[in-house]
């Protein structure tokens, strides 16, 4: 197979419309299909309905640990955004490549895949592995199959490079997240005699204004980490559900809330919190006019922090392949959280910014691509034997 560049194989990947509703399956035979050619052996971690994938492939010694390129196949939509150019299908403008995923993340991955033959062409001392993930924009769900695999396996990868956009700047921390529900469930009755009904939406209320007054406790200067804007954990109320009309008391109510939580700080702690509230001040007077209401909490997803050592030897090779030892965090979080978790250090550089991401008219430089392969280019010389 002849090599193909990374400006091409963008173009491909931009190509299949891997939206997390639907199945990315079609770009991860792609994928498994270019690497055949090169003769490399894919694996393949199915969802449990068979429509979605993760892929893992190995190039060099099987026998040591090694490093892994990782990125995230699945977009977040387009749906009512005014995009000015087909969102998949790439277009080129002023030096930019246009299109839905160009910078998360398909960007890296196709520079990666790029890098392919490069890395074939060398003995290599340590090995470089491919992780390419599914379900990474609705709670990073889809790679937990892979690395619990991984996690079983004699010879574990020793460090992570997650190719997030950070425009080539090393980054070492990001900040976790849990998403919670909260469901009231109250007792309806006409308006004119509200006192003998449970009115969900007013209970919700004093719920959110409870996550609020948790909110200013975890923004107080002594919780601060300065590597991080902002530098406090954070919780926000971003969605409510309820009542159907003004003259019935309405009985539920529903909200999502999120804490984006510093590293080394546990987010359940705030839902555990809010239960708590629930159980001792509004569930007592709640079930005094009706016993069977009630309260009810449940995650929607989860992922950790990341906060890698400046000392550490992921940060070390992340200066050598950036060319910059100034590590940063970022706002976003990325699946290296959950790598890290695992026993995988990882860090996190990749070509573009989050600042076009999940926007219409999605870009990456060619600029930012040839960053990029370069810096993959680093990693070649890095890992060759002698």
């Amino acid at each position: 197979m002849s090599e193909v560049g990374s400006r091409e194989l963008l173009e491909r990947l931009i190509a299949f419309p891997t939206v997390s509703r639907e199945s990315n399956l079609a770009l991860i035979g792609f994928i498994r299909d270019y690497l055949a050619g090169l003769g490399i052996d894919s694996e393949l971690f199915h969802n449990e309905e068979g429509t979605k994938a993760n892929l893992f492939a190995t190039i060099g010694p099987q026998d040591r640990g090694g490093v892994v390129l990782s990125g995230h196949t699945d977009v977040v939509p387009v749906d009512g955004q005014a995009w000015t150019v087909e969102p998949f299908v790439m277009s080129e403008h002023d030096g930019r490549l246009y299109g839905r995923g160009a910078a998360d993340m398909k960007g890296f991955i196709a520079c990666v895949l790029a890098a392919v033959p490069a890395f074939l062409a060398e003995p290599l001392r340590i090995p470089v592995h491919l992780a390419f993930s599914y379900d990474e924009e609705v709670g990073c769900l889809g790679v937990r199959s892979m690395l619990a695999a991984l996690a079983q396996r004699p010879h574990k990868p020793t460090l992570c490079l997650i190719g997030e956009p950070t425009e080539l700047k090393p980054v070492l921390g990001h900040k976790g997240k849990l998403a919670m529900r909260c469901q009231v469930h109250g007792a309806a009755c006409h308006s004119a005699y509200a006192p003998y009904g449970v009115n969900a939406i007013e209970y919700a209320a004093r719920l959110i204004g409870k996550l609020g007054e948790i909110g200013e406790r975890l923004a107080a200067p002594a919780l601060h980490d300065e590597r991080f804007d902002p530098p406090f954990s954070t919780v926000q109320t971003g969605v409510i559900k309820g009542g159907r009309a003004l003259n019935i008391v309405p009985a539920e109510c529903e909200f999502d809330f999120e804490v984006r939580a510093l590293p080394g700080f546990d987010a359940q702690v705030v839902a555990d919190e809010l239960e708590r509230f629930a159980e001792a001040e509004l569930l007592p007077k709640m079930q005094a006019v009706q016993a069977d209401t009630g309260v009810s909490l449940r995650p929607l997803s989860a992922y950790p922090g990341l906060a890698t050592p400046a000392d550490s030897e992921a940060a070390r090779l992340l200066a050598l392949l950036s060319g910059s030892d100034e590590f940063g965090t970022v706002a976003f979080g990325t699946e290296g959280g959950l790598f890290d978790q695992a026993g995988i250090p990882s860090v996190v550089c990749g070509p573009g910014s989050m600042d076009q991401g999940h926007k219409p008219d999605e870009f990456v430089s060619l600029e930012q691509l040839a960053g990029c392969d370069a810096m993959l280019g680093r990693l070649v010389e890095y890992l060759r034997a002698g």
